[in-house]
């Protein structure tokens, strides 16, 4: 699958979302995706990232949404030049779908800014080949 890449505010996210073919169940409409997310701080200042907010979409339907404090439960702090990662997963109904968001990050100052998620594609490849 594709690597998706967003900057926002020097704040750079990229994804790559990879079907989970054993714990889906094509006959019940269950299509399981993880996702490995790479977040870099390539500003000259400490940021903390408060909340997530992620849109999913199955078959160009929305089917959920997701805010929160965090990612997997943590809220990292990435000082200049820094990285986090981390991997979780989703579930949709059809074989194509697509997930989008944005994190909310806290400067030292107290100040939040938004960081866009690149919105990336969900895809079964077992039904294209």
């Amino acid at each position: 699958m594709s690597t998706f890449t967003e900057t926002t505010a020097s704040i750079t996210i990229s994804v790559e979302p990879t079907p989970i073919p054993e714990d889906s169940r094509i006959e019940d409409g269950v299509f399981v995706f993880a996702y490995t997310v790479h977040i870099e701080n390539n500003s000259g200042e400490t940021v903390q990232l408060m909340e997530r907010h992620w849109v999913i979409e199955s078959a160009d339907e929305q089917i959920g949404e997701v805010t929160g404090p965090g990612v997997i439960g943590v809220q990292p702090t990435l000082k200049p030049g820094t990285r986090f990662e981390y991997t979780s997963s989703t579930v949709i109904r059809d074989p194509i779908g697509a997930m989008k968001g944005s994190y909310i990050f806290r400067r030292r100052d107290g100040s939040l800014f938004v960081a866009q998620i690149p919105r990336f594609r969900l895809l079964f490849p077992t039904l294209f080949n």
